[in-house]
């Protein structure tokens, strides 16, 4: 597809399957929650990155891992919402405001969401983490939409499934392309007089994430039917997570070596244990491949009360995100006042069974205010600001 025809193509206009990439969208924020919740109230029990099966307890590790799918599939839908907007903007329109919206974005991060997470302006340490990471994607991926498709589709698939060739390829702080390194793939703490960040997100795998969401786009056309479309993810997800088994037992590439340590239990954490900072291609191909296999699940249930809910939440995601941290915070700090740490220097929740209670409490507290921001951005689609969140 070149970029003079790419602008052509007729996109389904239908509520259903708006609605099943906003219930996925929301889907995957609402787990969000857990991890979140876990890093604010369980901090005392830190995780490492990938996790040490021996070291890690089950239920931490299960509930980790309930979070994992977050950011690939958010990344994902955020290149396919891109060309979905790209199907009623011209190319340089739709490059426009995917710049726009990715310079909002990083200010995003190093302001308020910065302050959501430390509780005080300035920080200790600037973490640059899932927005910043979305909004450098956002940057990269208004150049890269004037490339033919066809090229666009090797990039993506070559940055994601080849980028841990690079594993073992450091730079020293004497390196001219330092920074830049520990910005795009080498996970950092760059410690300058005046600042110091964080590179939590290096942003070169996710920029291939949001390629390949952007370059899937199409399976929405308006002459894909809803059935074609359900069984072509469903195959896609379902070939994915079975090449996941092969590539991850064969133990060979693609992210650090799972062992067998003559415990079941132990052994399957070990394998199913993954690199997120920065995304291995098994974590990657794992984590995108149920995507699918969710996106097909809530255009098959469309309109259903639950495919419903998340999409109120897919609906307002950046009033999500913010809103979640700011109450949060407010509740650690509350907590905390009343009842002094716990475990060190921690207000810590005694068990992980505290998490998902509390999940669950939030998840229906935070419908409502999500629900009637979402509904107030449909109904005023001419305020232009709106659309950033």
């Amino acid at each position: 597809m070149t970029q003079t025809n790419r602008t052509l193509i007729p996109v389904a206009s239908t509520t259903h399957r708006l609605q099943s990439i906003d219930a996925l969208r929301g889907f995957v924020m609402v787990l969000m929650l857990v991890d979140h919740i876990r890093e604010t109230f369980y901090l005392h029990k830190q995780v490492s990155d990938p996790v040490d099966a021996l070291a890690t307890s089950p239920e931490l590790f299960y509930t980790r891992l309930t979070s994992a799918i977050c950011a690939p599939v958010f990344i994902w839908l955020t290149g396919l919402s891109a060309w979905l907007y790209s199907q009623k903007h011209s190319t340089s329109e739709t490059s426009k405001f995917l710049l726009k919206r990715g310079v909002f974005l990083v200010f995003l991060e190093l302001t308020l969401i910065v302050f959501l997470w430390a509780g005080k302006y300035p920080p200790d340490m600037f973490f640059l983490q899932v927005i910043w990471c979305i909004g450098l994607c956002m940057i990269a991926l208004a150049g890269l939409i004037y490339i033919p498709s066809s090229l666009l589709i090797a990039i993506g698939l070559t940055i994601v499934i080849g980028h841990n060739i690079l594993d073992d390829f450091r730079l020293g702080e004497d390196s001219t392309f330092y920074v830049m390194w520990a910005i795009l793939y080498q996970r950092e703490v760059l410690d300058f007089d005046f600042i110091v960040l964080r590179t939590s997100y290096p942003v070169l795998p996710w920029i291939g994430v949001i390629i390949l969401g952007f370059v899937a786009a199409p399976w929405f056309f308006k002459n894909t039917s809803s059935a074609d479309r359900k069984k072509r993810m469903f195959i896609m997800g379902f070939i994915g997570l079975v090449l996941f088994c092969v590539v991850r037992f064969l133990n060979f590439y693609g992210d650090s070596p799972w062992e067998n340590t003559g415990r079941f239990s132990t052994t399957l954490i070990s394998f199913l244990s993954l690199t997120k900072y920065p995304p291995s291609f098994l974590f990657n191909l794992s984590t995108l491949s149920l995507g699918l296999l969710f996106l097909a699940l809530f255009e098959r249930y469309q309109g259903n009360r639950f495919t419903h809910i998340m999409s109120m939440f897919g609906a307002a995601p950046m009033f999500f995100y913010a809103f979640h941290l700011a109450v949060l915070k407010l509740l650690y700090v509350i907590t905390l006042a009343i009842y002094g740490p716990s475990d060190g220097i921690y207000l810590a929740f005694p068990s992980i069974g505290y998490i998902w209670g509390t999940f669950l409490v939030l998840v229906f507290l935070l419908y409502f205010p999500t629900r009637r921001f979402g509904n107030y951005k449909q109904a005023n689609k001419h305020i232009s600001w709106l659309k950033y969140f």
